[in-house]
């Protein structure tokens, strides 16, 4: 028997093979549905966004005041934000009892109606009343992470994800064409639309319907081919009714001081999901956290953008126009949205979530330092070659940046406690994060203060430093693979 001979090169433990884990195909007779819902909830922003500044003079709420245009969009945008915010946590956990599918039909019937009745609006407080309802009975943005999450596994989920961009670009296309063309169509056509008076009355009403539309067409799309992806005891209705039917008996036990639990109660099915307080686990807290302060510096960083753009070069800005402005962000979106569907789920297969997350990160910290370069390289040379590459390279960083939820929904679907909370956990996330998103805008008016007379320019730099750094400190606590908290459920 001849002796095995060591060298330097022989491991000293046998080292075990990696498992190759087959991937599980995208279902697509299913996943198509929410590429398509993705694409209608954007289309509605992207819709409203290139009119809503004129409709807002054309019913007069300003009186003839440019200056009190912007006050009132951005009264409008909060209008629906904040009853979404605090609905969404709802709407999430009731789709972990009742299914996604009713909640996703209730919320494109829901885009419709609003979306024709702010056409249909005269008078602010009619656009204010049609966004509330939306906001509030719009449960499609949590609930649609969770579908994803319920038909896709660990191996698929980053493929899905790098699909999501396409939807988003094509709305980001397509949004501000239909609003920016179809508003006012007697104006703008008078020999097509010129004999519609309805269209004159409601100038706004046509470019509204086309979303609606969409929300309708997918609304019975959806009814027929859309299947529930999670397991329910009893249809909808028959569920609602035994809700109803236990809160009356709640009443009556609390009137009668009786506080035995009825038999009906104590027999009764129900899906097996988490009360809310036993849902707030510490992985559960760490992904809220960290998702909030991403969202939080993300979207100061997007209010700051074009604020930036569009102020002159000797407050620190670049002085560019609205056409250049909005050239820079569509040639930027449509970038994200290719680059993600190319790169995304192979940079995920190769680097992993937590890696491509903290990179993600990272790339903060170019991103801020490029606001001052970037001005003072124009202060130096103008607007030259040099000025629009910092802005290209800048952007480039952003895209990177924005791989970050995708990665996130990772830790999202293995910190849920079990299969049955997964709508819930996101209810959490997107509850937190929506705080984050209303309360992000106002970071916009640092930047503001900063570039006053007699003030610190860097001041609002400071203050974007200290947001990232702040992402990045509390991403610190991320595992350094999901799976890992998965086999811990």
């Amino acid at each position: 028997m001849i002796p095995c001979q060591d060298n330097e090169e022989t491991s000293l433990l046998p080292q075990p093979e990696r498992p190759i884990v087959a991937k599980t195909p995208l279902p697509w007779d299913q996943f198509w549905i929410i590429l398509a819902l993705n694409f209608s909830q954007s289309l509605v922003f992207k819709t409203l966004a290139p009119f809503t500044p004129q409709l807002i003079r054309d019913i007069g709420v300003t009186n003839g005041d440019e200056q009190r245009v912007g006050y009132y969009v951005s009264f409008l945008h909060l209008s629906y934000y904040v009853p979404q915010t605090l609905a969404v946590l709802y709407w999430s956990r009731l789709s972990d009892r009742i299914g996604r599918k009713p909640v996703l039909l209730t919320s494109s019937f829901i885009i419709a109606t609003t979306m024709l009745s702010f056409g249909l609006s005269r008078t602010f407080p009619g656009l204010l009343v049609s966004r509330v309802i939306a906001g509030a009975f719009n449960g499609e943005a949590g609930v649609l992470k969770s579908m994803m999450m319920d038909i896709t596994d660990a191996t698929n989920l980053p493929k899905a994800y790098g699909y999501m961009p396409i939807s988003a670009m094509l709305a980001s296309i397509i949004g501000p064409l239909v609003g920016g063309s179809l508003s006012r169509p007697a104006d703008r056509f008078p020999e097509i639309f010129g004999r519609f008076e309805l269209l004159k009355t409601y100038p706004y009403l046509l470019a509204c319907a086309v979303p609606a539309l969409c929300a309708s067409i997918l609304w019975i799309i959806m009814y027929i081919r859309l299947k529930e992806s999670v397991s329910i005891k009893a249809p909808p209705l028959e569920m609602m009714k035994q809700w109803l039917s236990r809160q009356s008996y709640t009443k009556r036990s609390a009137l009668s001081g009786d506080g035995l639990i009825s038999s009906w109660e104590a027999n009764s099915e129900e899906v097996p999901s988490k009360s809310l307080r036993s849902m707030l686990t510490p992985k559960v807290l760490i992904v809220a956290v960290s998702s909030s302060t991403w969202t939080l510096f993300v979207v100061a960083i997007n209010k700051l953008q074009p604020l930036f753009y569009a102020t002159p070069i000797e407050l620190g800005g670049v002085s560019l126009d609205p056409t250049r402005i909005g050239v820079i962000f569509a040639t930027a979106g449509f970038a994200s949205g290719i680059f993600q569907f190319l790169f995304y789920a192979r940079l995920h297969d190769r680097l992993g979530a937590r890696t491509m997350y903290m990179g993600g990160l990272s790339s903060s910290i170019p991103i801020i330092l490029l606001f001052p370069v970037i001005n003072a390289l124009a202060r130096a040379y103008g607007m030259c070659f040099v000025v629009w590459l910092a802005i290209g390279v800048q952007h480039v960083l952003i895209i990177i940046l924005e791989m970050c939820p995708f990665c996130m929904a990772m830790f999202i679907r293995a910190a849920a406690p079990n299969r049955s909370s997964i709508g819930a956990t996101n209810g959490i996330v997107q509850l937190v994060s929506g705080a984050a998103r209303i309360i992000a805008p106002l970071s916009a008016a640092v930047f503001s203060y900063s570039m006053q007379e007699g003030r610190d320019a860097w001041l609002a730099y400071y203050f974007y430093m200290a947001l990232a750094f702040l992402a990045i400190g509390t991403s610190l606590a991320l595992p350094r693979d999901p799976s890992l908290w998965e086999e811990r459920n």
